[in-house]
């Protein structure tokens, strides 16, 4: 079957990310150049022009899919509460379990997140930053659905999904720095989980301010 321009175009724009992803991985977005990317695909410098206007460009891109990774972690985790997880507790070894998993099978994406939303271009630095905040605020509203919740203001429920993903954020940092070592992955997933244990213990007796 013939393949159609807007699929080759599209299948080059795939290879244009694949290849930053791999570069990426012992390079930083500040250092990475257009040609270095090119080269790795094989095609011209302004090849790379058809598909985006700039290396930071090419990172707000490696955001946005970063983040779908991410959204998808947080979806299974409100799926599985709607199945019936029983408390509060069960909710958190599921969402470690799901994220360590998501960690693992998008290792490059978390990888490319932990390293740029401190170490980026300004413009990246704050796209990152932008997505982790919309993460706390779709926490805060599924927070809010659950059972004890109603003791707390708006503004603690965004204090509390702060918390938990700043935690989650910390998580999938170790857990890179760990693959490889089963007994320092365990240990990551051990102290994650008695972390956010111990913030929803301090949560569940918290009652707000009138």
């Amino acid at each position: 079957m013939t393949e159609t321009r807007g699929e080759r175009k599209e299948r080059t724009r795939r290879a244009i990310l694949d290849a930053a992803l791999a570069l990426l991985e012992e390079s930083s977005l500040v250092a990475l150049s257009l040609r270095q990317v090119s080269k790795q695909v094989g095609i011209v410098p302004t090849g790379f022009y058809r598909h985006f206007d700039s290396i930071e460009d090419l990172g707000m891109a490696l955001v946005d899919e970063s983040f779908e990774s991410l959204r998808a972690m947080l979806r299974d985790v409100r799926q599985g509460r709607e199945g019936g997880a029983p408390g509060w507790m069960d909710i958190v070894d599921d969402s470690i379990g799901i994220l360590d998993e998501h960690v693992h099978r998008q290792r490059s994406h978390f990888a490319f997140i932990a390293r740029e939303r401190t170490a980026g271009p300004p413009l990246v630095r704050e796209a990152i930053r932008h997505e982790i905040e919309l993460c706390e605020r779709e926490l805060a509203t599924d927070l809010a659905r659950l059972p004890g919740t109603d003791r707390w203001s708006t503004e603690d429920l965004r204090v509390l999904s702060g918390l938990i993903v700043t935690a989650m954020v910390a998580f999938a940092e170790n857990t890179l720095h760990a693959v490889g070592r089963p007994g320092a992955e365990k240990l990551v997933v051990e102290n994650a989980r008695t972390q956010l244990r111990m913030v929803l213990v301090g949560a569940l007796n918290w009652t707000s301010r009138p």
